[in-house]
């Protein structure tokens, strides 16, 4: 089995094109327009090959193939009201602590520090980020 880790900032399946002596694998433009990923930014990738044939869809767009799933890949991964365990990553400008989930989806944890793993319940998604509140705070309290 693979073990795909937290840095998964997205996964999709494709086709291997030749283009002029090199071969391309197309990123949708989905991915770039929602903060997924940046432009000029070094990924690491890896290609698995498909037990099944990826053909584009009927209509045109490369990026989505037969065996692709019916989500599209710009669903946010958790809904309002789900709660999560997080472990807190970093900390935002406002102060607020930043968790990161599936595909690199953003869950912003207010009075939460870096290293804080968390039980939060989701109070708003929004399209790349969500806001959540601690139901259960399992960081340990120092006197």
């Amino acid at each position: 089995m693979v073990e795909i880790p937290d840095s998964l900032q997205l996964l999709y399946t494709g086709q291997l094109e030749e283009r002029n002596g090199s071969y391309l694998i197309e990123v949708p433009a989905s991915a770039v327009d929602q903060g997924t990923l940046d432009v000029g930014d070094p990924y690491r990738i890896a290609v698995l090959r498909s037990n099944t044939t990826a053909e584009p869809n009927p209509h045109g767009d490369p990026s989505q193939s037969q065996d692709a799933p019916t989500a599209a890949p710009s669903t946010p991964p958790v809904d309002e009201g789900e709660i999560r365990e997080v472990t807190v990553e970093s900390v935002g400008d406002q102060g607020d602590g930043i968790a990161k989930v599936e595909r690199g989806y953003v869950v912003i944890v207010p009075d939460a520090l870096p290293g804080d793993e968390l039980t939060v319940q989701i109070d708003q998604v929004q399209e790349n980020v969500a806001f959540a509140s601690i139901v259960e705070d399992d960081r340990t309290l120092v006197s």
